[in-house]
């Protein structure tokens, strides 16, 4: 019998603690990672800290996700690594950006009938002069180098090949994953109506799953020992791999290569060329862009609208901290404007100062009248907030 964990409000994750006696736990990331850009959801601690109160000898991990965000990838993929347990990954369905980076936290890593996996560079959005958006590109490729290295050391080959691939966003069906060395198996026959991506709005991808993007190109360029694919238990059997016509079309693909007879050499050095090709020469000078002006001005009205709607959340996050001090006898409803004040200078001083209150300090029921209460609570106040009694 299992004990299942429920969680609130858009559920991306939920635990499976196996019956005593199995010291084993199942754990499905089963949507998108992360809270919401407007703060909704439920973070990757949540999922970390459960993670790393398991006492368990094995857990399993399925995976049926298009991503989110790229730091909680890295954030959960560094739990489940770090956690003494053996662990099985197992993608279901999708294991799309961030996801395909909690995969390769597996011990194993199995894809199932129909799966799919997609790697692409890390994306963001900022608003700023020229200096601030270098230095946010400039994180975003720290980022997505950190991704090729995790990619590099599960499949071979170097952080550029890997680079290359993820600014290409490459999809892989469950067999082109094992044969590019991101997985360890397949299980189950590939199938030709690829559905593993039907439950999920892909729109921000620039291809809308494997059946819409070209064919991969893989990191590995020699021969190199894999596991076969299988769905049977034990210890498979490893045999030779090398490149196939697919990939040489794929490659041919990419480089825009229209020599159908090239040989494997020719076009792993066309490849090498590209991939090493220097950076074109930058055309503006420092610290200049080129916007489009209907692009910029929406741009600014995006910023300001976000900026009203923070806001707005904010003294909303703000006023529930006041309601629930009165409630729960904390303050007075004669000093709540100051308390509130306070708030939008300083939340998060003020809001331990107010959680370090004693409940019930103040009645919240009417027993009697008298002014030495307001006082009292002036008192208190002007302690915390260093004014004049």
């Amino acid at each position: 019998m299992t004990k299942t964990k429920t969680r609130g409000p858009r559920d991306w994750f939920r635990i499976e603690a196996k019956a005593d006696g199995e010291s084993s736990a199942d754990v499905y990331i089963y949507d998108e990672i992360g809270e919401s850009w407007w703060g909704g959801g439920i973070g990757p601690k949540a999922l970390v800290d459960e993670i790393s109160a398991l006492d368990v000898d094995t857990l399993t991990v399925h995976i049926n996700s298009p991503g989110g965000s790229a730091w909680d990838g890295v954030t959960i993929m560094n739990a489940l690594r770090s956690h003494r347990a053996h662990v099985d990954v197992i993608v279901d369905g999708l294991a799309a950006s961030a996801a395909s980076v909690i995969a390769m936290s597996g011990d194993t890593i199995t894809m199932n009938r129909g799966s799919q996996m997609m790697i692409h560079d890390a994306s963001g959005g900022a608003y700023g002069n020229a200096e601030f958006l270098e230095e946010t590109a400039a994180i975003l490729h720290k980022l997505s180098n950190s991704y090729a290295d995790i990619y590099a050391a599960r499949a071979g080959g170097t952080r550029e090949q890997w680079r290359a691939i993820m600014q290409a966003e490459t999809w892989y069906t469950a067999e082109e994953a094992v044969d590019a060395g991101l997985a360890d198996k397949w299980d189950g026959t590939e199938e030709d109506d690829l559905e593993a991506t039907s439950a999920f709005d892909l729109s921000r991808f620039r291809f809308k799953g494997r059946a819409h993007a070209p064919t991969p190109v893989f990191a590995a360029t020699t021969a190199v020992e894999k596991n076969p694919a299988s769905t049977e238990s034990g210890k498979p059997n490893t045999k030779e791999v090398t490149m196939s016509d697919a990939f040489l079309a794929g490659v041919r693909e990419r480089l825009g290569l229209t020599d159908a007879e090239a040989s494997e050499e020719a076009v792993m050095t066309a490849l090498e060329e590209a991939l090493t090709a220097p950076a074109p020469t930058k055309v503006l000078p420092e610290g200049a862009i080129v916007v489009d002006e209907t692009a910029y001005a929406q741009l600014q009205d995006d910023a300001a609208a976000g900026r009203k709607a923070m806001d707005t959340i904010d003294a909303q996050r703000r006023d529930s901290i006041i309601a629930d001090a009165l409630k729960s006898g904390r303050i007075t409803a004669e000093s709540k404007d100051k308390w509130r004040a306070q708030l939008d200078n300083d939340e998060e001083g003020i809001t331990a100062i107010i959680a370090s209150m004693p409940k019930n300090t103040v009645p919240v029921e009417e027993i009697g009248h008298s002014d030495s209460l307001t006082s009292a609570d002036d008192a208190l106040y002007a302690k915390y907030s260093g004014e004049e009694a």
